[in-house]
C-alpha cells in the first residue's frame, strides 16, 4: 500500500513539481516535551494546479526523478486569503497616500 501524505504546498515555483512541507509532532522518549518536525517532500504536479498555501494530499509513487517520489493525489483545502491576491490588491494601488479629510467645524490655517 501506497504511503499519503497531507501537507500544506509551500513552493510551486518549478514546472509540474511542488514542494510539500509537513508539519509532525513528536514527544521526546526521556523528557517527554513535544516539539514540531517539519520535513519537505517534493512531489509531482501534472497540471501545476496547486498554489502555494494549499492543503494538500500527496501519494507514494515511482521514483519520478532524483528527489520526487511522491505524486499529487488531491487539494483538500485553499487558503481565505493567498499571498499573490493581497500583491495583487496592492499593485493595483497607485501608491499615493490618501488626502487627509478636513472637518467642517475646523478652520483650514494658511501661512
Amino acid at each position: 500500500m501506497a504511503k499519503t501524505i497531507v501537507g500544506i504546498v509551500s513552493s510551486n515555483k518549478t514546472d509540474k513539481t511542488i514542494v510539500v512541507t509537513v508539519h509532525t509532532r513528536k514527544t521526546h522518549p526521556l523528557y517527554r516535551k513535544q516539539y514540531t518536525v517539519n520535513k519537505k517532500f517534493m512531489a509531482h504536479d501534472e497540471k501545476n494546479e496547486a498554489q502555494p498555501g494549499d492543503k494538500v494530499v500527496i501519494v507514494e509513487t515511482r521514483p519520478i526523478s532524483a528527489r520526487k517520489r511522491f505524486a499529487l493525489s488531491e487539494i483538500l483545502e485553499k487558503p481565505a486569503l493567498r499571498e499573490d491576491t493581497l500583491a495583487a490588491a496592492t499593485s493595483e494601488d497607485t501608491g499615493k497616500k490618501p488626502a487627509k479629510p478636513v472637518k467642517e467645524d475646523e478652520e483650514v490655517e494658511q501661512a
